[in-house]
């Protein structure tokens, strides 16, 4: 697959590009979306590197975010969906992408004809395929991460076609979110009766750029702090959001290890309650095993040390909430 140059899109048809300091990455990002032409805007989060100049004489229309405003994806995304509005009045339907993204030639246009077949669908994603999968072992964790399964889906990431009409009635992206505000977004979307879909076909690549466990540890502890954010907004029945990944994460990265140093205090025996994390690691490898992963137990293991840092970014969040501060941006890269 490579990223050639991608036949006219529809005038109804515009994109918002988010990014900082992506560097090359948004140069490939900006190349695979020129034939959105005009409509395309990038909203840069204060970067360093060039990214604003880079995208002007790409042809996108730029929006410079407020520094003195927390920065989160959220509000870029809305900040790039208000400014695409003002300069492209008749746009319905809005492609977003990260900056550290590469659009495939085809998906503009399978996308949109996908929602103009479908108009019960709101949202529209496809596989989103790492660039470099062999680089590190992180990476090859993102590339399984994005390969959701095909059909009606109960939430989508960053990389996905949307309905503008649908946006304005769900109300956008919650600009105070550090993480987690794609799923938090879909479960509005889906309580207004709107249906989400990911297609089987090749949608775009993504270069993580992860090549050290600090940056994989960063970024798990994100989705942590995400998970207990997003469970204490819709955590309650019907929905459950994120009840049961911020309560896995809470047993196995948090209760549990102080259990166990707590019992220890009274009997030896209490280090044998660490055998449940062999075994743990195995029922998860038998699992994936079973629906053919790729490396199984590898995953299965990641998984499971995730939960530590998973626990933190859930205690982080708690934290904050309890002293009434909100939590920065936490970045891996």
């Amino acid at each position: 697959m490579n990223a050639a140059a991608a036949p006219a899109t529809p005038p109804g048809l515009g994109m918002v590009i988010i990014g900082r300091n992506e560097g090359e990455r948004l140069r490939r990002c900006l190349e695979s979306s020129q034939a959105v032409g005009e409509r395309r805007v990038y909203v840069d989060s204060g970067s360093t590197d060039g990214s604003v100049q880079l995208a002007i004489e790409a042809g996108a229309q730029v929006v410079r975010l407020d520094m003195s405003q927390p920065f989160t994806a959220a509000r870029a995304r809305n900040a790039g969906l208000r400014e695409l509005r003002r300069q492209c009045p008749g746009v319905t339907l809005v492609q977003f992408i990260d900056g550290d993204c590469e659009l495939l030639p085809q998906w503009l246009g399978s996308a949109e004809r996908f929602l103009t077949q479908h108009p019960d669908i709101v949202a529209v994603a496809g596989r989103l395929r790492e660039r470099f999968p062999d680089k590190s072992v992180f990476n090859r964790l993102c590339d399984i991460e994005w390969n959701t399964p095909v059909g009606e889906a109960r939430s989508f990431g960053g990389i996905v076609m949307v309905r503008v009409e649908a946006m304005d009635g769900a109300g956008g992206f919650r600009e105070d979110l550090i993480a987690g505000e794609e799923p938090e977004l879909c479960v509005r979307l889906r309580a207004r009766g709107g249906r989400l879909w990911r297609l089987d076909e090749d949608m775009a690549w993504h270069d993580a750029n992860m090549l050290r466990l600090s940056q994989w540890w960063r970024r798990t502890l994100r989705s942590g702090h995400a998970f207990a954010e997003g469970a204490s907004l819709h955590g309650q029945p019907p929905e459950r959001h994120f009840a049961g990944e911020t309560r896995r994460a809470l047993l196995w990265g948090a209760a549990l290890p102080l259990a166990i140093l707590a019992l220890a205090c009274v009997t030896p025996f209490a280090w044998l309650l660490l055998l449940a994390y062999p075994l743990q690691w195995l029922r998860i490898g038998l699992r994936l095993a079973r629906s053919h992963a790729p490396i199984p137990w590898l995953q299965g293991g990641f998984l499971l040390l995730g939960r530590f840092p998973e626990a933190l970014g859930a205690l982080k969040f708690y934290r904050g909430r309890l002293v009434g501060r909100r939590s920065g941006l936490i970045e891996y890269k």
